[in-house]
């Protein structure tokens, strides 16, 4: 079992080198949390659903490209939240699964599941159960609304949290519809409040050995990164209003268009908007009264900022790019994510990783890096994505003795 000791010695396969995690938990939410987890060296043994597997194996294409030129069954979803585990086929809806994983848990030191509320009770592998059998367990449940409250029975999907949890009445161009972003933010945030929250869950085991469970929603994660916007509404009692790009209490900070191209302008103070005005020829802007303070800029906003739009429009995306960085205004280019991952600055921070893959066509598959940089115990990329049910046999025979001899 993990003890302080890991702490600080050193060890070779990360800073939490000795911890084991007992991951019963698929799609993102979860698996990010223990992906991370394991990037900083935990032991994380993956129970999947025998034939079948995380969900989002089928979540594609695109998939890994195998040796006979045809996709394999795993998809760049699933590759993108699961290196550094060791996946083990277990059936819990049966009696004897149920058992092993009971086993398992008790050489573990921390849980991870993200079933519906109450959905591992009948299995007999909810907190209390597992905590007979392993009293110091850290039993960490990520569900949609968290285990209580009148929506707590409810299912938890990214797109339903963005949607309760505001972040889609922010988010999209003024006269458009409400958005959700991008990626499933909610739930990778989620995973991040895990990952921190179970480290101080072993803290706390530490000084005291008690374990304990952990209650995450979506929503709950969702509501707590509203951050400024949200307490802007909390201490104004106005709506705030989707502005696209632009910045609710900053002004200019938004995406620009260029004669050839986009601008991202990012003006920070006082200062940058004098400078800024000087590089895209209109240096009258910053001595006008209406527009000389930040707070003057926000209140003149719909004035300021056609008078902007007119003149980048004039100009070159170089030009109003290459100007910023010599006069030290925040600014930049949009990337692609082709720009982004050819680019130099992504290499130089090893954001982009290749790990050996053997069913794949080329032997290896693309990964994105973790962002952390540690000066003593770097993260480690031990294992790439594994195959449903890839460890079962040495998962079974290292920790319960099973298959031996």
């Amino acid at each position: 079992m993990f003890e302080t000791k890991n702490l600080t010695s050193g060890a070779r396969g990360g800073p939490l080198d000795g911890l084991r995690i007992l991951d019963m938990s698929r799609i993102l939410a979860a698996p990010f949390a223990t992906q991370f987890l394991g990037d900083l060296g935990a032991d994380i043994i993956k129970v999947e659903r025998p034939g079948q597997g995380d969900d989002t194996r089928g979540w594609g294409p695109p998939y890994v490209t195998g040796k006979d030129g045809e996709p394999t069954t795993e998809s760049a979803y699933y590759l993108s939240a699961n290196r550094n585990k060791r996946s083990i086929a277990v059936d819990m809806a049966a009696p004897e699964g149920a058992e092993t994983i009971r086993r398992l848990a008790a050489k573990c030191d921390v849980v991870f599941e993200n079933f519906k509320l109450g959905g591992l009770a009948k299995y007999g592998l909810d907190y209390e159960a597992l905590r007979r059998v392993n009293p110091g367990i850290i039993y960490c449940s990520i569900t949609g609304f968290g285990q209580t409250g009148p929506n707590a029975h409810r299912p938890g999907y990214d797109l339903l949290a963005q949607g309760f949890g505001g972040i889609m009445s922010l988010t999209g161009e003024p006269d458009g519809v409400p958005m959700k972003v991008g990626v499933g933010i909610t739930d990778m945030m989620c995973g991040m409040y895990a990952a921190n929250a179970v480290q101080a869950a072993l803290i706390h085991r530490m000084k005291t050995g008690e374990g304990q469970s952990i209650d995450i929603g979506l929503v709950d994660t969702q509501v707590s990164w509203l951050a400024n916007e949200g307490v802007n509404y909390l201490t104004s009692g106005k709506a705030p209003k989707r502005r696209g790009n632009q910045h609710p209490n900053i002004v200019p900070y938004q995406v620009f268009e260029c004669a050839d191209g986009h601008a991202i302008v990012a003006v920070g103070n006082d200062g940058q908007f004098a400078r800024f005005c000087n590089i895209i020829g209109l240096p009258e802007l910053a001595g006008d009264p209406k527009f000389t303070k930040n707070t003057d800029r926000l209140a003149n906003r719909d004035v300021l900022i056609p008078i902007l739009v007119a003149q980048i429009a004039t100009l070159p995306q170089k030009d109003v790019v290459d100007g910023m960085e010599a006069a030290n205004v925040p600014g930049g280019v949009i990337n692609t994510l082709p720009d982004l991952f050819a680019s130099e600055q992504v290499a130089a921070r090893g954001m982009k990783i290749a790990m050996e893959y053997p069913n794949a066509a080329s032997g290896k598959v693309d990964l994105i890096g973790n962002p952390v940089k540690f000066s003593a115990t770097p993260v480690s990329y031990r294992r790439p994505p594994p195959m449903c049910g890839e460890h079962s046999d040495e998962i079974l025979a290292e920790l319960l003795g099973e298959g031996k001899g």
